[in-house]
C-alpha cells in the first residue's frame, strides 16, 4: 500500500507578515520537494470539509466563534503576540484541520497505509480556548477526538517530536484517559510547560524535557522512553506532531539533530506501530523554520513512511 500526502494550496494565502518565521515558504519548500521527487508510492489528496462539531469537541465554543470573527477583511490581525492572521488564513486554518480528518479516513478505509499532512498553520500550541505560538486550531487534537468520536477508538497515542512542548495538546487531553500524549522537547524553553511532573489525571501525559544542545545520540537514546511508553499503552492508532525544528540548523531552537535522524525516529515508531495498531500512523507538520533543514527532514520522515510495510 501507498502513503498519503495531504495538502492544499490554501496555505499560501495564510499571510503572517514580513519576517515572521512561520511563513508561506515553509510548506512550499516541502511540497515542491515532493513534487520534484515524484515518488509513485505517494497518493496526493486535498483535505475534505468537516463538521464544526469536530472543532467543538476539541475547542471551547466561544473560542471558535472568536476565531471565526477575527479573520480580517484586509491586512493582518493578531490572535496573540505571535499568531498572526490575514483574510486567507480562514480557509488555510480550516484545511489544516481537514487534512488530518482526510488522512485518518484514508488510513481507516485502507486507501493508503499511513499519511503525512503538509499544512500550515501548525496546531500543537493551540489550547482549548486560546491561540498561541503560531497555532489557531489544534489539528492533531481534532484528529485524536475524531478517532474517538467517529471510529470509537479508546486508545490514541500522540507523539510530539517538535522541539517545543505541545502545551495545547497537553491542555486538551490532560483529563482524557483515551489519549496518551508524549512530548520530547527543549526545556526550559518556549512555551515554558512540559516538566516531568505534568502527568495528566490518568498518568496519560508523558513529558521528556531535554536540554539545549541535545545531540542526535542523546535524543535517540531518550526516544527509547517514548517507545517504552507506547509499548505499555498499546495504542489503536498513532498520531505524530511532526515538528522538524529540533534540527541543528533551525533558528528557533538549540537541539543538534540531523535530517537523517527524522528517518530513524519515524522508522522506530513505525516498527512498534505494527505490533499494536497495524501500522496505522498519521503525521502532521508542526514546526521547522530553516527551509533546507525542513525540506530534508520531511523527506526523510516520509521516506520512512513509504518504506514501511
Amino acid at each position: 500500500m501507498k502513503t498519503g500526502l495531504i495538502t492544499s494550496d490554501t496555505y499560501q494565502n495564510h499571510n503572517t507578515g514580513d519576517g515572521h518565521p512561520e511563513k508561506i515558504d515553509r510548506v512550499t519548500a516541502v511540497i515542491d520537494n515532493f513534487k520534484k521527487l515524484d515518488n509513485k508510492n505517494l497518493i496526493w489528496k486535498k483535505p475534505s470539509k468537516f463538521d464544526r462539531s469536530l472543532l467543538e469537541i476539541t475547542h471551547n465554543s466561544d473560542y471558535i466563534n472568536f476565531v471565526e470573527t477575527s479573520f480580517p477583511k484586509k491586512g493582518l490581525s493578531f490572535l496573540d503576540g505571535d499568531t498572526i492572521i490575514s483574510p486567507g488564513s480562514k480557509k488555510a486554518t480550516s484545511d489544516a484541520v481537514g487534512s488530518i480528518i482526510t488522512a485518518i479516513d484514508g488510513v481507516q478505509n485502507n486507501e493508503f497505509k499511513n499519511a503525512f499532512c503538509a499544512v500550515r498553520p501548525p496546531g500543537h500550541h493551540a489550547e482549548k480556548n486560546k491561540a498561541m505560538g503560531f497555532c489557531i486550531y489544534n489539528n492533531v487534537a481534532v484528529g485524536a477526538n475524531y478517532l474517538i468520536d467517529k471510529y470509537k477508538l479508546n486508545k490514541i497515542a500522540i507523539i510530539d517530536f517538535d522541539v517545543h512542548h505541545g502545551n495545547g495538546t497537553q491542555d486538551i487531553f490532560y483529563n482524557n484517559e483515551k489519549v496518551l500524549y508524549i512530548s520530547t522537547h527543549q526545556f526550559p524553553y518556549y512555551p515554558g510547560s512540559g516538566t516531568e511532573q505534568e502527568k495528566g489525571k490518568y498518568n496519560n501525559i508523558f513529558n521528556i524535557p531535554l536540554p539545549a544542545g541535545t545531540t542526535s545520540e542523546e535524543y535517540l537514546s531518550a526516544y527509547e522512553y517514548v517507545l517504552k511508553k507506547i509499548t505499555e499503552f498499546k495504542p489503536e492508532f498513532i498520531l505524530l506532531s511532526a515538528g522538524f525544528d529540533a534540527h541543528k540548523d533551525d533558528p528557533l531552537a538549540q537541539f543538534q539533530l540531523e535530517s537523517k535522524d527524522f528517518y530513524e525516529i519515524t522508522k522506530r515508531t513505525l516498527e512498534l506501530s505494527k505490533l499494536y495498531c497495524d501500522g496505522k500512523v498519521v503525521s502532521i507538520l508542526e514546526g521547522g523554520y530553516d527551509l533546507l533543514a525542513l525540506q530534508e527532514s520531511s523527506e526523510m520522515h516520509v521516506k520512512a513512511l513509504i518504506e514501511f510495510d
